[in-house]
């Protein structure tokens, strides 16, 4: 699914929703201040969407919601707040917010608002990797936000990666869920896909990104 940014500086709160949203399948980085939050995406780590907390220690949510909105117009934002009056809800709308959910809520509720958000702005199916984005139903990527023109084999390669960051693949395991186990080929193949990929990610085998080279086991995604 999603990669999450959570702005939650209540320790309970922060901890109980990113395991619960962590256990449904999406990657959730926590942060507790709208500082951090807004590092996180200036340094490039832009994820899917945004969870924010409006009451933070250092500054108040919606400020950090204008600041989020000029870095990435589109990033979807759903507002935590303790507010519950309508003006409170609709002033967060206003600013935009894209979902609004008050406090205390429903573990199940929330996660329903982000599922509901992420298919409207067509990310429950994509990966994002630093600078690459992987959309795992449409069998696209993107690095830096320009899209990759990548082969059908290349991208099937990617997308056995993609689905597994941190795991390690044998040439031969490769071998067979890219190609097939009716492939006839060498696992010599894998090392020059695994080339031609590389140098489409710009990524330097000496100081890998995103594909490193495991000697003596094969090859390993570089993971968030």
């Amino acid at each position: 699914m999603g990669k999450i940014l959570l702005v939650e500086d209540d320790p309970q709160v922060g901890e109980l929703v990113k395991r619960f949203l962590e256990k449904e399948g999406l990657g959730v980085d926590w942060v507790r201040s709208g500082r951090e939050a807004l590092d996180r995406v200036w340094e490039g780590g832009r994820p899917d969407l945004v969870v924010l907390d409006r009451g933070l220690p250092d500054r108040e949510g919606l400020e950090v919601l204008k600041e989020l909105r000029g870095l990435d117009p589109l990033l979807p934002v759903l507002l935590l707040t303790g507010r519950a009056d309508e003006d409170s809800r609709v002033e967060g709308l206003l600013e935009g917010a894209d979902d609004y959910l008050g406090k205390p809520f429903s573990l199940k509720e929330l996660l329903a608002r982000i599922k509901a958000l992420l298919r409207r702005a067509g990310k429950e199916g994509r990966r994002r990797f630093g600078p690459l984005e992987v959309d795992l139903e449409g069998r696209k990527a993107y690095l830096e936000g320009e899209p990759l023109k990548l082969s059908p084999t290349e991208m099937s390669l990617l997308l056995v990666f993609a689905q597994a960051p941190g795991r390690v693949f044998s040439r031969e395991e490769l071998l067979e869920r890219v190609w097939g186990p009716e492939f006839g080929g060498s696992e010599r193949v894998v090392d020059a896909y695994v080339r031609l990929l590389r140098k489409k990610l710009k990524d330097d085998p000496l100081a890998p990104r995103f594909i490193e080279t495991v000697v003596g086991l094969g090859y390993r995604f570089l993971g968030d």
